[in-house]
């Protein structure tokens, strides 16, 4: 590898050039590594040889001209380290971005500052590359006008990890494949984690707090999502972790705590005779913990922990129940009021949970509002004692826990 060093950039003259960092690469050997000082470099470059471009972090400025992207990448083997990426274009329909990666393998983008920028990092049919340790924050829009944070297009057997995504619209996953997106910290966002026809994904460790939703797997199937921590998903949309017509799932683990929804799942398992496992996770303090949503059925619910929600399950088909055609099992549950005479930590009766009609924040969920008022505390406390209709069974745990310290410990 050689090395172009800081006194022999600007000793060749480059200083006249209309773009000297552009110059410097353009004449770089492949695989050289050109080392940049702190100070500003003119952006929008492009390039196409296998390079390692590494600054001394976000001193190094490579500032965009407000139009297109930043950075370009057509070569496979390039590395971006220690950079400060900044001021892309705005234009969505272009994807301007901070950094853009088309059509390459093995590249890599590792501890760059990437601000102002519409898009973040844009990969399309890139594979066998990392994007790791990085800040990345659009432009000051407002969110639907902002760009993602990070975007995979038919991209496969990439790690996105330990980066820090803020104001930003999405982190999407499309068409892609064999990913590993790890350890990565997302707030004030749309959509922390986005999947679209995607598989084989392996999502594990990441903490997303104040989007309006955590991660959501759409039209996707065989992916495993562990240990993962999704906070304060609020407003009409928000949820913690999202099924939509998704096969083969294992979500593990995860705690979603203080969301709208906690968990959603809407006709998963899609293909048939499949089934998603969701096991070990925390589902805390969120309005609704699981929401049903559509044809429903079919997926392992064990050992979960269901804690201080307004309501652990909610079915959206108040007619056609599907949240009783899962299979549920050693769950705890903060409202069971059942015994554990013989000491093993499971109730000695099942755990039923019930419908009411009269329970009307279930038909209207703004009346959730007053949910602990003493008028709406009265009519649930009656409906139960007289119920005015035959209420109707969401679940039933025919093993509930009754100490959440052992699922804590893995299981009983």
């Amino acid at each position: 590898m050689k090395r172009i060093g800081a006194a022999m950039f600007w000793s060749l003259g480059f200083l006249m050039a209309a773009n000297p960092l552009q110059e410097a690469i353009d004449q770089a050997e492949p695989g050289s590594l050109l080392q940049l000082p702190a100070g500003e470099f003119h952006g929008n470059i492009v390039i196409r040889k296998p390079l390692i471009l590494e600054g001394v972090g976000e001193a190094t400025r490579i500032v965009g001209d407000g139009n297109g992207t930043v950075v370009t990448i057509r070569s496979d083997y390039v590395t971006l380290r220690k950079l400060s990426i900044l001021h892309s274009g705005s234009e969505h329909e272009r994807v301007d971005a901070g950094v853009s990666i088309k059509k390459a393998r093995h590249v890599t983008v590792d501890r760059c500052h990437i601000d102002d920028c519409l898009f973040g990092i844009d990969m399309e049919q890139v594979s066998d590359s990392a994007i790791t340790r990085n800040f990345i924050r659009s432009k000051p829009f407002s969110l639907g006008l902002r760009g993602d944070g990070v975007r995979l297009w038919y991209s496969n057997d990439n790690n996105i990890s330990a980066n820090h995504l803020t104001h930003s619209r999405d982190m999407v996953v499309w068409y892609s494949h064999g990913n590993t997106i790890a350890d990565n910290f997302g707030e004030y966002s749309r959509y922390s984690l986005h999947f679209m026809y995607a598989g084989r994904n392996y999502v594990h460790r990441n903490t997303y707090e104040h989007n309006s939703v955590g991660i959501f797997f759409m039209y996707s199937r065989d992916s495993i999502a562990t240990d993962n921590v999704i906070k304060s998903s609020l407003g009409t949309t928000g949820l913690g972790i999202g099924l939509k017509d998704c096969s083969n799932f294992i979500l593990k683990n995860n705690t979603m705590i203080y969301c709208a929804r906690g968990l959603y799942i809407d006709r998963s398992p899609f293909q048939p005779e499949e089934r998603n496992r969701i096991q070990g996770n925390r589902i805390l303090y969120n309005s609704v913990g699981i929401n049903f949503h559509s044809l429903s059925i079919d997926n392992d619910i064990v050992g979960n922990i269901f804690k201080g929600n307004i309501d652990d399950v909610y079915d959206d088909d108040q007619v056609t129940l599907h949240s009783v055609k899962n299979h549920w099992e050693g769950n705890y549950w903060d409202s069971y009021q059942g015994f554990d005479r013989n000491g093993d930590g499971i109730g000695d009766t099942p755990y039923t949970l019930l419908y009411y009609a009269d329970r009307m924040w279930m038909l209207n969920p703004n009346l959730k509002f007053f949910y602990a008022s003493p008028v709406i505390s009265i009519m649930n406390f009656l409906a139960k004692l007289a119920p005015l209709s035959e209420p109707v069974k969401l679940l039933t745990d025919p093993r509930p826990v009754v100490d959440e310290a052992l699922l804590e410990k893995g299981g009983v």
